[in-house]
């Protein structure tokens, strides 16, 4: 039976490809994003719905839940996976306000645009119902400066105590952690092909994971078969970072 499955940032790289396996498996997939040119061409390319929002706004969640319950009713599967670092390739930051700037911005795209659907579709959630949300390898090691890793890593134990909450409704929250993915658009152009290089080579696997990679992990936590994966950190960075 095709099921209603939501991702966030579904426009381009691991969100895109997230959302063309759902689709491809045959269910019903709404695509969000701010672009809303981008997310258009990818509903339409993967046979998806596209619905433009700001998720990182209270009125953008807002909206977006009013529209699913009305076109849907109900949602089986939620994937957070808008987010972005905003200082990059911006060099070291310019004093205190354009720190502050900084941290701000990484805390509304990673964290507001993750924790404002989620509780705004709370609920929609069917029992049995799956959450994923994409986290990032410097969840656990930093980000070599800034504020993406630590509002990365502020989502775990957001994960953890929702699985609680939610885990008497059967519904499960995971998180799937990516290392270096190539095909996406996070490092706006700012990764050189030494730096590309040394992080290829601190994986086991020898390669650079891909969008397919995430996407297909993603699936499988929200397939019936994880029904009893919860409150989990999924690291899909071919063991560049040891499990933990």
């Amino acid at each position: 039976m095709a099921r209603t499955v939501v991702v966030s940032g579904g426009g381009t790289g691991i969100g895109r490809a997230v959302a063309a396996r759902f689709a491809a498996g045959g269910d019903r997939v709404v695509v969000i994003g701010r672009r809303a040119d981008v997310l258009s061409r990818a509903a339409d390319g993967i046979g998806a719905t596209a619905l433009p929002a700001d998720l990182g706004d209270p009125a953008g969640a807002e909206r977006v839940r009013a529209e699913l319950a009305d076109r849907f009713g109900t949602v089986d599967v939620l994937v957070n996976n808008a987010g972005g670092n905003v200082g990059t390739g911006d060099g070291a930051a310019d004093g205190l306000t354009d720190t502050a700037r900084r941290w701000a911005g990484d805390f509304r795209a990673n964290v507001l645009t993750s924790v404002l659907p989620t509780e705004a579709l709370r609920d929609l959630f069917t029992p049995s119902a799956r959450i994923v949300f994409v986290s990032s390898i410097a969840a656990y090691r930093g980000s070599g400066g800034g504020s993406y890793g630590p509002m990365k890593a502020a989502l775990h134990p957001y994960i953890y105590d929702l699985a609680a909450d939610l885990g008497p409704r059967g519904i499960t929250v995971n998180a799937v952690a990516p290392g270096l993915i190539d095909g996406t658009e996070f490092f706006g152009g700012a990764l050189d092909d030494e730096r590309h290089a040394a992080l290829v080579a601190q994986t086991r696997t020898g390669r650079a994971g891909t969008p397919g990679d995430v996407a297909e992990a993603v699936h499988w936590l929200a397939s019936p078969g994880a029904g009893h994966v919860t409150a989990q950190i999924v690291q899909v960075n071919g063991g560049a970072e040891n499990g933990r």
